[in-house]
């Protein structure tokens, strides 16, 4: 009694800070593509400042995330990466000029990115040490992101889309006063060194997991870097743009919950293969609406397409990789799942969309998802004949 009296401090700032941290999330990848458009840059400039983030991202994940394991705190790198963030908006908030911003948000991207992979790794050390599951932490990032798509949509319809730097610091403010409350979380780690790494990299079937990953979030940042250029082409508003938010991310919710108490019943590739599926509909149906409720609706399968993903892919995960190596591991699925994934969709989509028009970009992002449900259901037919814990069991 006296251990659970003590841990629900821990848990509740874990949960508080979680909750406020995607709301920089919402900003970055819904409010920044308008706030550059409001600046009169054309679409491909927007997809080339999307893809600087994941260019960036692909050593910095690495590097804070090895910096993390090697100094074993996750706390005192989350606190540095949010100060780094809201001081690099302040500089980003002073300039207009393409070229200006594009040196500022590159250096804004190399603190932005880590934060979600490392909270990911303090959440689930935080529920291992608990023995709770990490989806009853991170359910309250995708409580937040709601929260703050809806509430950030009719602040910025009142005051204007020029203020959005400035919300995005109060946010990261805020995340930053409350990750100081937060409990550091370590494990027993072992010496981080390339030959570690590399041990685990040259798992099978890690590697093949990676590229399933890679080809399925392609279709997936596609989405996410002109999913609010789309919606204002089709003439919404920030407050619609909002709803459009809260819409995908309130699916998240039920989806979590459900794989809470059930998902264990389940095989993890039967779940990719469906979560695969569910994305190449979703990609499909956006290319042929043309109304933004339309857009709107068809966001609402978010939950069954990225929310099934996203916890099968982390309990897979953790199952290919050892404790050791949890903030290097997640920060390698960061790389091919927003890093490397993200750098392509927003150079080569961002010309898709230009070129040939928003049904085509949609139908592309697609073709992506189908080639992703390809890969997991060949693995599923096709695997060895060995268990999961046989695999785990060869680290």
């Amino acid at each position: 009694m006296r251990s659970l009296f003590f841990a629900r401090p821990e848990l509740t700032w874990l949960r508080v800070y979680t909750f406020t941290i995607f709301g920089t999330s919402v900003l970055v990848a819904s409010y920044f593509p308008l706030y550059y458009a409001q600046l009169g840059f054309s679409n491909t400039q927007i997809g080339l400042l999307y893809a600087l983030g994941p260019m960036i991202s692909l050593f910095s994940n690495m590097l804070w995330s090895l910096t993390s394991d090697r100094y074993r705190t996750v706390k005192k790198i989350l606190m540095l990466l949010l100060l780094g963030q809201i001081m690099m908006t302040v500089f980003l908030s002073m300039s207009s000029n393409f070229t200006m911003i594009m040196f500022c948000i590159t250096i804004f991207y190399f603190f932005f990115y880590p934060v979600f992979p490392l909270t990911d790794t303090l959440a689930i050390s935080t529920a291992k040490q608990y023995n709770k599951n990490f989806i009853t932490i991170r359910i309250f990032g995708s409580i937040g992101y709601a929260t703050f798509a809806i509430v950030i949509g009719y602040v910025l319809t009142l005051i204007g889309s020029k203020w959005t730097l400035g919300v995005s610091i109060v946010i990261a403010l805020a995340s930053l006063i409350f990750s100081m409350f937060v409990k550091d979380r370590v494990t027993d780690v072992a010496k981080v060194n390339l030959s570690g790494i590399w041990s685990i990299l040259k798992q099978k079937e890690l590697i093949w997991f990676f590229g399933c990953v890679f080809c399925l979030a392609i279709g997936l940042r596609m989405n996410d870097a002109f999913l609010t250029i789309s919606l204002h082409d089709l003439g919404a508003t920030e407050n619609l743009i909002g709803w459009s938010m809260l819409a995908s991310a309130l699916t998240e919710v039920p989806i979590f919950i459900l794989l809470n108490i059930y998902g264990d019943r389940f095989k993890e590739l039967p779940l990719l293969i469906f979560a695969s599926l569910m994305f190449a509909v979703r990609f499909l149906l956006m290319g042929l609406t043309n109304s933004p409720y339309g857009i709107i609706g068809v966001q609402m399968m978010h939950g069954v397409s990225f929310g099934v993903f996203y916890v099968t892919a982390i309990r897979m995960l953790t199952r290919l990789i050892p404790d050791s190596y949890r903030a290097t591991g997640l920060a390698l699925f960061t790389v091919m799942w927003s890093s490397i994934s993200g750098l392509l969709s927003g150079t080569f989509g961002g010309m898709v969309f230009e070129h040939f028009g928003r049904s085509n970009f949609y139908l592309v992002a697609m073709a992506f998802s189908v080639l992703a449900c390809c890969g997991f259901a060949s693995r599923y037919l096709f695997r060895e004949p060995r268990g999961p814990r046989d695999i785990q069991r060869t680290m």
